[in-house]
């Protein structure tokens, strides 16, 4: 027997002489087993041992497609997802029987040769000349490795794939090149994890430690003789042998692993016997991979982790960076999602719209302070199954991450953003308009960030005929009258209005840049679920805006950190204003327009939005540690009006903020708070138009007239009046023009 190095392989001399000895072997013999002759190599010794040193690093330990692990917030799974079923495992962790199978089926000489069997390539030019083919070949496993290395990297790309195959010349010398210097660095024991860790078994799975969990529902490590067997019987064909679609074949191949095992000693004949007796006793796992296989309708959570992963910078300079650790696994990434919100958040959705139902909803929640997302539900299943009613159109978030073409309208939810902006600006709640139900204003007396106006008037009016009279800041943001809010943003600003909606978060589902026309202020710009949820969370969180995040770390396939994104907080307010907007919204759950979403047991606030024709319905309200939206409408291209239509089995004459996403929101806030958590809002002082009415009234009566603006139009120590012969267009069916309802 050749003289063994540490390590069980043969010194680099040793097999040079080898290697040089095969390729001095006859151009026509060699033909016969699909090795080139010395002379077509046109390598000479020294040339050939000389270019060892150029070998690549990935042939030592190559960069392996693995398995993605998505946890939640709590470390439970929420998803597998991979390009390749893999989970490397060391040699050690791999079951003694199967180290053995796989050396005596495939390479039975491997603790004898080198990188090249010379013996095994004069036996296997001996058949394939008597077969009159190439019935046997003549690789060695570390051949085998070799060449499983550059399949790998050429991973679905087909003309990669056909390169790292093909049968040329070239792609002979580099092989063999490459498996004497492997054989030379490695060590036979770390060739035979590597090629255990790198080969495919059928059935979705690489290497023995997915095979393993595929086949037998185990551990490499605890498989029995009989299924170490099986499995190293599937490496030369996995098609033809699977044992899922064709027991029997399986079963004889399993055999003739068994027998070979006994004729070179790794087992007795009486080992041998008994397993060969054994039937299969197969417990497949099927391959569970994607977010398609997300837990609790977290589907669309999942997908925006991965749309996270490929967009951020933080994750690699370019896409195909970014791309390539996606694909390359082997991470476990650990979100921010809570299992008992996404529970709830699911629960909510489809308990109140169904699958099938031409209309859609989604629900979205993000933890105030924080940013984190900690739910995101949707009334249709994450799938690709339209007959199923699925769907992988996420929602509640951009277009970029996975949602609709521009996201949608968010109607009167918008108005608390203008209030902020006022109050920034130090315009008063108590600040009162008295309109008609309908009216009209000059579109020259609003000026967008670049100083330019509009021409011609701004036809406004409110949901019904009776919405007339005079309303300040809090009443206005109860019942959500349109021609107050017209009229505040006038007077706040446009380019005031907007800049307040951008430090809150707030921005289009396409990403194009905010459209500053004076209809912003009904909610007439489209946004997300998302974003409307991080906006409201400002509030909540006193004034202070946090960028929504879905992963808190990532760990990856050697247990290495990966530096992910934090959330970056920044005012966009002050407190005071904050605690105002808190105050006055509370009252739209108390007795405004969403009193069926209130909550009983904690301080709650929110806001209804109705868009024109109801094609949207919107709840967005908070909690100070809790922030939802919920979002109804058509999620197809032809956006239906929501009148006189049946959602989840009930019937709508219209719908509206508070009577459908209303009680969604609560189902979810409800199932997502803890009982005995009840924070409060900072109580805060906000004055009303009728104190300054009273307050004035005490003036006249002891003789001391207010000697300011005495309340002329706009001041903020008096109300605005609009006569109701002071009115504009719009009309319609119901609301018109840019009426939008609660």
């Amino acid at each position: 027997m050749p003289k063994k190095r540490s390590g069980g392989g043969l010194s680099t001399t040793q097999q040079a002489a080898k290697f040089l000895g095969v390729a001095a072997l006859s151009g026509a013999v060699l033909a016969g087993i699909a090795l080139p002759a010395a002379g077509a190599l046109g390598l000479a010794a020294k040339g050939t041992v000389e270019g060892f040193d150029e070998i690549p690093s990935n042939l030592k330990t190559p960069p392996l497609s693995q398995r993605t692990t998505i946890l939640d917030s709590e470390g439970g799974t929420l998803a597998t997802v991979y390009s390749r079923d893999r989970t490397v495992v060391p040699l050690k962790d791999m079951s003694p029987y199967l180290q053995d199978a796989i050396v005596a089926i495939e390479d039975s000489r491997f603790y004898e040769h080198g990188a090249v069997d010379l013996k095994g390539i004069l036996r296997a030019m001996n058949r394939n000349v008597q077969s009159g083919g190439t019935a046997q070949g003549a690789s060695t496993l570390t051949q085998q490795y070799v060449k499983n290395v550059f399949v790998e990297e050429a991973g679905d790309d087909p003309g990669k794939v056909a390169e790292a195959t093909q049968q040329t010349l070239g792609r002979k010398v580099r092989e063999l090149k490459y498996a004497i210097q492997v054989e030379e660095e490695l060590g036979k024991k770390k060739i035979l994890e590597n090629y255990l860790n790198i080969t495919f078994f059928g059935q979705q799975a690489y290497g023995v430690e997915a095979a393993s969990q595929r086949y037998f529902s185990k551990h490499a490590k605890d498989l029995a003789l009989e299924e170490a067997a099986m499995l190293a019987g599937l490496v030369q064909s996995p098609t033809r042998y699977d044992p899922v679609n064709d027991a029997e074949e399986a079963t004889k191949r399993r055999n003739t692993v068994l027998r070979r095992m006994a004729d070179v000693g790794s087992i007795s004949q009486d080992e041998a016997a008994k397993a060969i007796a054994t039937p299969l006793k197969l417990k497949v796992k099927k391959p569970q991979n994607g977010c398609i296989t997300a837990v609790s309708g977290s589907g669309f959570f999942c997908d925006y982790v991965r749309k996270t992963i490929l967009s951020e910078p933080a994750f690699g300079k370019t896409a195909e960076d970014r791309t390539k650790l996606w694909n390359l696994g082997g991470l476990t990434i650990k979100t921010t999602l809570s299992p008992r919100a996404q529970k709830a958040a699911n629960e909510a959705v489809t308990s109140k719209v169904n699958k099938d139902d031409k209309i859609a909803a989604a629900v979205v929640q993000v933890q105030p302070g924080t940013g984190r997302i900690l739910s995101m539900g949707q009334s249709r299943p994450y799938g690709l199954d339209q007959n199923q009613h699925e769907t992988v159109l996420n929602l509640s978030v951009s277009n970029k991450m996975g949602g609709s073409t521009y996201g949608f309208q968010v109607g009167s939810t918008f108005k608390p953003i203008t209030a902020a902006a006022a109050l920034e600006k130090g315009i008063s709640p108590a600040l009162d308009f008295t309109t008609d139900w309908k009216t009209s204003v000059p579109k020259n007396s609003y000026r967008n960030c670049s100083g330019a106006s509009g021409s011609g008037d701004w036809p406004v009016q409110n949901e019904v005929e009776s919405e007339k009279g005079t309303w300040d800041m809090t009443s206005a943001l109860g019942k959500s009258i349109n021609t107050y809010f017209a009229l505040l943003e006038q007077k706040t600003g446009l380019c005031e209005t907007v800049t307040m909606a951008k430090k809150m978060g707030y921005e289009r589902g396409d990403g194009k840049e905010i459209v500053e026309e004076p209809a912003i202020t009904l909610g007439t710009e489209v946004s997300t679920p998302l974003a409307m949820a991080a906006a409201y969370a400002t509030f909540a969180n006193r004034g202070t805006y946090c960028a929504p995040i879905a992963i808190e770390s990532i760990t990856d396939a050697d247990g290495k950190k990966v530096s992910v994104p934090k959330s970056s907080c920044s005012r966009a307010m002050s407190e005071r204003t904050a605690d105002t907007i808190n105050h006055m919204l509370k009252g739209v759950v108390e007795d405004g327009t969403g009193t069926q979403a209130g909550l009983t047991d904690r301080d709650n606030a929110g806001k209804t939005g109705t868009t024109e024709e109801r094609m949207d319905a919107w709840f967005v309200g908070y909690t100070p540690n809790l922030s939802t939206a919920v979002w109804v409408g058509s999620d197809g291209a032809e956006k239906l009006p929501m009148y006189d239509i049946t959602i989840g089995g009930q019937y709508y004459d219209k719908v509206c903020g508070g009577c459908l996403p209303g009680p969604i929101w609560k189902t979810a806030m409800t199932g997502t708070l803890d009982v005995s958590e009840t924070p409060s809002f900072q109580v805060v002082n906000v004055p009303r138009a009728k104190e300054k009415e009273d307050k004035k009234k005490d003036k006249d009566k002891s003789g001391d007239k207010d000697k300011g603006d005495n309340g002329k139009p706009g001041a903020d120590n008096g109300g605005a009046s609009f006569p109701p012969g002071f009115i504009g267009g719009g009309g319609g069916r119901h609301g018109g023009g840019n009426g939008n309802g609660p």
